[in-house]
């Protein structure tokens, strides 16, 4: 039945794109590629710092680049950084086995051991989004010394109960019998979070159609991203069930008790300067998933930026990434604790 969904998804995507609304990415190089991610180089000077993005695992990664007027990728190499990214690709069967070591650990590991070689050895500053910046900071308390610092935008790190009504409703409908399966079908993965919370992902986004039907940038991005948001990459059930279980269900990240290979790992192993980013009105990640990480941390040096949300980007959660107030925005609201 999946499979089917994602072939009429896939063809809602296709005619969207066919009237105007698909990405516009700007050039890049594949540096290097594992069994299930790819490394690339979208260029920059030298001189500048090395970023490397890690792309949330679910969606495909150009929204960070949807077009030339609402890009995270180009904001950061017209500020003279050197952009990296490190999108997931499609397991094949072999790899359904493939968990969070293999993509939070030894994935991002062989990224940022790559980006030096292409950066007169400097060491890059961390970025994700969503659970991409989830995967980030788990490599940050995994392997802390390849880095520079850590930024997060709209990336939970807590997911105690009750922290977001999201966290609460995905614990409470994720089926067991996922684990049962090699690859878990991208549909599938865009349909559990609609069940669990539909004012997030279904109702907060017909609002947004309407909202932004009488303004014509707002609705040209919003339909930019209904056409990603039909644009899935299947994940390995080994991931899915960890990140299900170990994160969302036990906390294990926050709680300090998250197994990656034979290391032991959560707040006390982070020793960076980060920034995190939280959309006030982004029901999927607000503050309270990250602050209870940052208090954990035995020298926090942390920086929080709140980020009210806007009209036309879909869903909040996606507002630091694409909506136009994030990039004119000089100041948010900063505070910790």
């Amino acid at each position: 039945m999946f499979g089917l969904m994602d072939i009429l998804r896939k063809a809602q995507g296709e005619a969207l794109e066919g009237l105007g609304f698909g990405p516009t990415e700007c050039g890049y190089e594949v540096l290097a590629s594992g069994a299930h991610w790819r490394l690339r180089d979208y260029g920059g000077p030298n001189v500048g710092a090395a970023l490397l993005i890690v792309a949330a695992p679910i969606k495909r990664p150009y929204i960070w680049d949807f077009a030339p007027s609402v890009s995270a990728v180009r904001y950061c190499l017209r500020r003279g950084l050197r952009v990296h990214l490190l999108e997931w690709t499609p397991p094949s069967r072999r790899d359904s086995n493939a968990g969070l070591a293999e993509y939070a650990g030894q994935a991002i590991g062989e990224a940022i051991a790559r980006v030096p070689q292409e950066t007169s050895g400097k060491q890059p500053i961390l970025m994700g989004h969503s659970l991409g910046g989830t995967f980030a900071a788990i490599f940050a308390s995994l392997d802390p010394g390849g880095i520079r610092g850590l930024v997060l935008l709209s990336a939970p790190l807590c997911f105690q109960p009750g922290v977001s009504r999201f966290r609460d409703a995905i614990v409470a409908m994720a089926p067991a019998s996922l684990s049962k399966t090699d690859v878990v079908p991208g549909s599938l993965l865009s349909q559990l979070p609609a069940l669990a919370s539909p004012e997030t992902f279904v109702w907060s986004r017909l609002l947004d159609a309407a909202l932004s039907s009488a303004d014509p940038l707002a609705w040209d991005l919003h339909l930019r991203v209904e056409r990603w948001a039909l644009d899935e990459v299947p994940l390995s059930s080994q991931l899915v069930h960890q990140m299900l279980e170990w994160l969302y269900r036990e906390n294990r990240l926050c709680r300090g008790t998250l197994q990656i290979g034979q290391r032991t790992v959560g707040p006390s192993s982070v020793r960076l300067p980060m920034l995190a980013v939280v959309n006030t009105a982004d029901e999927i990640a607000p503050r309270a998933s990250v602050v209870p990480f940052f208090d954990a941390m035995p020298e926090p040096d942390v920086r929080v930026l709140e980020f009210p949300g806007e009209v036309g980007v879909g869903l909040q959660h996606l507002g630091i990434l694409v909506g136009r107030e994030a990039y004119d925005r000089s100041g948010p609201r900063s505070s910790h604790g």
